[in-house]
């Protein structure tokens, strides 16, 4: 299952949106092979520098406990050659919250990380393992030798979006995994890149040492490459841990030549979460925030010690941190089971003016007015299933 993080990007013209949204859905195997022949590819570059980093990297594994990953001798051998983020959390169980196994459409109000780099000219890319071509929007595609579900839409946090699958441009950038790799020889990468492994290769149908092998084979031949390796920060984390009786903690490991030489082999203990991850690009960029969950998350310590930012500790006056599980989802809008299915509006005031960056100006534009309910603040602590916000009861 995939977090909804990517969080997400602006309001398109009706007839773009008609030309684009839904227009690569269909899975039948003669569909699919049409539409490859047809299908637009994209390879952004920029070069806008960044406090800490100037290219970001991440890499999302699937269902597993802490001491699991981080016991798995692949796994283990990374985090050496980096940071170990021992206090990352998942923000619920299921990782996607109110998530389901329907073709699930997010409204094009709802903007997300994308908006926030093409706002500052940041290039960016998606690259999915097994995706049958660029763009493809259809709920899986199947191995066509073994039947095994290879790539899912659930785990590709962009095109949930209509906003993305809105925009022939956007979709265009969302590629295959091999697509990696000719974009690497040609010195073509994008600035900022999300990484998904097939449903074996990510643990999801596997298990932790299938999917330890597959990433440090992915990753060690990278560690070297100068085309890679260009102030390059990675990350490699998990979207939810697996045993939901225990605390919904995952490993999350840096490394790159971003990461200063004196860390690597450390440990960072601070509380992180999967907002940690957009708050962290935007405070390296300064680039505007989405007014949600990112404002309050903080950033990776090491680059917060370059960009003036302050991680904080967990201070709940009711709940201490050890007692926070978040392994249980609130209402929202993909819940199914009655209760609040309406978006929350972004907080466009108090909570964009933390660290000096405000909410981007577009989402301003398109929420201003709202009677939409809001939850949004920016303090670090965030509501689960068990605490949830008011008027957003928890899923039963």
């Amino acid at each position: 299952m995939r977090s909804a993080v990517l969080s997400l990007l602006p309001l398109l013209a009706v007839g773009a949106a008609a030309q684009a949204e839904n227009l690569y859905t269909a899975t039948a195997t003669s569909d699919v092979y049409a539409a490859q022949a047809t299908a637009k590819t994209l390879s952004n570059t920029s070069n806008v520098k960044g406090k800490a980093f100037d290219r970001f990297v991440v890499i999302w594994l699937e269902n597993t406990d802490y001491d699991m990953a981080y016991g798995d001798e692949n796994l283990n051998w990374l985090a050496k050659q980096g940071i170990t983020l021992s206090g990352y959390h998942a923000v619920t169980h299921p990782s996607e919250p109110n998530y389901n196994d329907d073709f699930n459409q997010i409204a094009k109000n709802v903007s997300t990380i994308i908006d926030l780099l093409e706002d500052k000219g940041i290039s960016w890319a998606e690259y999915q393992e097994d995706m049958p071509f660029s763009g493809f929007s259809g709920k899986a595609w199947v191995n066509q030798q073994n039947g095994k579900n290879d790539y899912v839409r659930k785990h590709n946090p962009a095109v949930i979006y209509n906003s993305a699958a809105g925009q022939v441009d956007r979709l265009a950038s969302m590629k295959n995994l091999t697509m990696f790799q000719q974009d690497l020889q040609n010195d073509a990468l994008p600035q900022w890149m999300f990484i998904t492994p097939n449903m074996t290769s990510d643990a999801h149908d596997s298990d932790i040492q299938t999917a330890g092998a597959w990433t440090r084979n992915f990753l060690e031949p990278l560690l070297n490459d100068k085309k890679f390796m260009k102030n390059t920060l990675v990350l490699v984390t998990f979207d939810e841990n697996e045993t939901y009786s225990i605390q919904n903690r995952i490993l999350g490991i840096l490394l790159g030549d971003a990461v200063p030489a004196e860390l690597v082999g450390t440990t960072d203990d601070h509380f992180y979460n999967h907002y940690s991850e957009i708050a962290t690009v935007e405070a390296n960029w300064d680039l505007h925030t989405l007014g949600r969950f990112d404002v309050g998350a903080n950033v990776f310590q090491f680059v917060a010690d370059k960009t003036g930012d302050r991680v904080r500790a967990w201070n709940d006056d009711v709940t201490e941190l050890s007692q926070r599980y978040f392994n249980f989802s609130y209402a929202g809008a993909f819940n199914t089971d009655g209760g609040n299915r309406r978006y929350p509006a972004p907080d466009l005031c108090g909570a964009g003016k933390t660290h000096n960056r405000t909410v981007l100006p577009s989402i301003q534009e398109m929420w201003s007015g709202s009677s939409a309910p809001g939850y949004y603040t920016a303090e670090l602590e965030i509501p689960d299933g068990l605490n949830p916000p008011s008027g957003y009861a928890p899923v039963q």
